[in-house]
């Protein structure tokens, strides 16, 4: 019962994140990592739930940082074809 429950539950939240662009995935994605890699520091340390918040703010800043970073890519690529095809 508990496995088909947390089967449903699963299936749900990634259901739910179907419809996120390209910010809220990166952003989503760091978040989540930071927060297991905190909590797992946090746990050792002694305050899983501190070090899973620290991690999820570190995680978010560093989503939206590789997002920027990733926009910035495109953008020149785009620039790139952009300035090939102008120069024919």
């Amino acid at each position: 019962m508990t496995r088909v429950l947390l089967a449903g539950v699963l299936v749900i939240s990634l259901t739910g994140c179907a419809d996120l662009n390209d910010t809220q995935e990166r952003a989503l994605t760091g978040a989540a990592a930071g927060a297991a890699g905190g909590a797992l520091i946090g746990a050792i340390s002694g305050s899983a739930g501190m070090g899973a918040a620290i991690g999820a703010g570190a995680g978010l800043v560093g989503g939206l940082l590789v997002d920027t970073s990733k926009k910035n890519e495109e953008a020149a690529y785009q620039r790139g074809v952009e300035d090939g095809q102008s120069a024919n």
